[in-house]
Order: structure tokens, then sequence, then C-alpha cells
């Protein structure tokens, strides 16, 4: 997949505002209408653009509590079984396989400090979860989105 200057730009549009038409891009980036077209569809077909969603307050939907769980699994839990295991979770919003002692990170979303806790103990009732570690967000200072890396 290659993606040239103009494709960056493009995106770098795209994660400005989603709602854009292919009109107002083109005039950001120099192209026509119908150019833009092309290479957003190009881009989609291609993987590199993999959707478009609004980006919503979590507090004003109630989700005004947010935490960074380590999880500890079983022996050598691989990363589907892991995925399996929080997947159905609705709390939570991300999730990593990193490195060190813990076998994964999870990033929560809740209401509050009991809805926080209620979603521990059914993560914590799952078969190849062992232990969990958590960290309350108590005042986010970046939360930036992804921006569009320089070519």
């Amino acid at each position: 997949m290659r993606i040239d200057d103009l494709d960056h730009r493009i995106v770098a549009q795209l994660l400005q505002d989603g709602r854009a038409s292919y009109a107002q891009i083109g005039d950001r980036v120099g192209l026509s209408a119908p150019a833009v077209k092309r290479r957003v569809d190009r881009l989609r077909a291609d993987g590199v653009i993999t959707g478009f969603a609004a980006v919503v307050e979590p507090a004003a939907l109630g989700w005004t509590t947010e935490a960074f769980i380590e999880i500890f699994c079983t022996g050598a839990t691989s990363p589907d079984e892991i995925y399996s295991s929080i997947r159905k979770h609705p709390e939570v919003v991300a999730a990593y396989t990193i490195s060190g002692d813990a076998s994964a990170l999870v990033h929560v979303r809740v209401r509050d400090i009991q809805h926080l806790e209620q979603a521990l103990e059914r993560l914590r009732r799952e078969d190849n979860i062992t232990a969990t570690k958590t960290a309350i967000v108590l005042s986010r200072l970046i939360g930036r989105p992804i921006d569009a890396p320089a070519s």
C-alpha cells in the first residue's frame, strides 16, 4: 500500500474534520472533488481508512470514570484468548498486549466507582484471568486524536 504526500494531506483533513466534503478537502489540498473521492475510495479499499465515527464526550453519556487495568492470565494465554475474554465487556474501550509481567492492559470507561467494581468483578470471573491491577484516571492531561504522520 503506497501512500503519497497528497494521501497524507487528505487523511490529515479527514482526521481534522471527518464531515468535510470532498470539495472542501480538495480546496485545502489542491485537488478537484472527484479526485479526492477517488483517493478516499482507494484509501478505504486499501485499509488505510477503516471507517468514520463521531467523537463523543464520554461524560455527556454518563461515562465519567475511566481506568487502566493490567490483566494477568494463566500460563501462556494467547492474544486471541485474551481478546475472547474481554471483548464481551462493554466497558472495555481498548486493550493491548504488553511487555512486562502483565498479559494485557485494558482501558475501561464506566459510570462511577461502583460500576468499575462491578466490571472488575466480571473480568476477574473469566477463566483465564488470574489477577488484575487497576489504576483509576484522575485527570486526562493529553487526549489528542491520532494525527496523520509526516511523510
